[in-house]
């Protein structure tokens, strides 16, 4: 197995160049500025900056790029944000939850001493991407375990993201130098106070704020709508969601940061029209009675416990036939 690993792995393998647009050379970064427009609303600074990443690495290829850390809250579009990068380079992208990981042994694998042993999630990543100059996202990284008897996974990081060093990253299982200069490395983070300092030190960080009512109403209208239609089966003659249902969900119902609450709001509301189109006997029946108006009302009961409380979400969808709409 050890001789498989060593055979696959892409010890030179890279993504061929993309050829240069007709229009020019800035053809890649006006295409980069499309997509992260057509993907996020708002974050012109993130988007400013990742534009100006993109630039440097158009122009010297061979270079060696910052380490970018997306801080926020949740929901606001980090992870997003790095699978653009990859998607404009046209390399392949591999994310790595580092929730959680207390095992050095995670990022610099086990010795092949030990039953069960296998390498670490970087190599384990660069088999999957088949090149060696992946878009490597480390998801979560304030989320890192501190060091104890199985080591420190934040200490090997240091290693992987420092560009003097890992140009001859030895993966315990493998043992043998790796070439991890050409991959680019994006993280994320909630809370940089969880990051250790050293680590801190490696990575420049991007702070992207919470969406503001208007850019949740317009990412709901563009993004959440018509994706939740799409992945319940549903069709905009079946249901439509007004902007003061909207707004009245913004408002009333989705107070936070990002927009994962909204969504899931969105979400619950699409399988409750879902429930009344299928058991519908006739389907001509039913399309011919959309769902013009629906009203969302949640009926929030806290209960206290021991451990704390809960909250139970109690979600209605109400419709009314178009003669009644009109």
């Amino acid at each position: 197995e050890h001789l498989e690993w060593m055979a696959d792995l892409p010890w030179s393998r890279e993504t061929p160049p993309a050829p240069v647009e007709e229009e020019g050379a800035g053809g890649r970064l006006r295409r980069a500025r499309e997509v992260l427009d057509a993907a996020h609303f708002g974050l012109h600074k993130a988007k400013a900056r990742v534009v100006e990443y993109l630039a440097v690495q158009q122009l010297r290829r061979e270079g060696k790029p910052p380490v970018l850390c997306f801080a926020g809250p949740p929901g606001v579009g980090k992870t997003s944000l790095a699978r653009s990068v990859a998607e404009v380079l046209g390399r392949p992208f591999q994310r790595i939850s580092l929730g959680g990981v207390r095992d050095e042994a995670d990022i610099r694998g086990h010795r092949r001493t030990y039953v069960g042993s296998m390498p670490g999630r970087i190599v384990q990543g660069l088999k999957r991407a088949g090149v060696r100059d992946v878009v490597f996202l480390l998801d979560e990284v304030d989320k890192v375990g501190s060091g104890d008897a199985r080591g420190d996974p934040s200490a090997a990081l240091l290693e992987v993201l420092d560009p003097e060093q890992n140009h001859a990253f030895v993966d315990h299982y493998l043992h043998a130098p790796f070439d991890l200069s050409r991959a680019i490395f994006l993280a994320t983070a909630n809370d940089l106070r969880g990051v250790p300092p050293p680590l801190l030190d490696r990575m420049e960080v991007i702070h992207i704020g919470g969406y503001t009512h208007e850019e949740k109403l317009n990412i709901a209208v563009n993004h959440i709508v018509p994706r939740q239609l799409k992945d319940h089966g549903l069709s905009l003659d079946q249901l439509q969601f007004s902007e003061d249902i909207l707004n009245h969900v913004i408002q009333g119902y989705t107070r936070e940061a990002g927009v994962r609450s909204l969504e899931r709001s969105v979400a619950a509301m699409c399988r409750a029209a879902a429930v009344q189109v299928a058991g519908e006997p006739d389907t001509s029946t039913a399309a011919s009675f959309p769902i013009r108006w629906a009203r969302w009302r949640m009926a929030r009961s806290v209960q206290m416990r021991n451990m704390g409380q809960s909250v139970v979400d109690d979600a209605c969808l109400q419709t009314t036939p178009r003669d009644a709409c009109d």
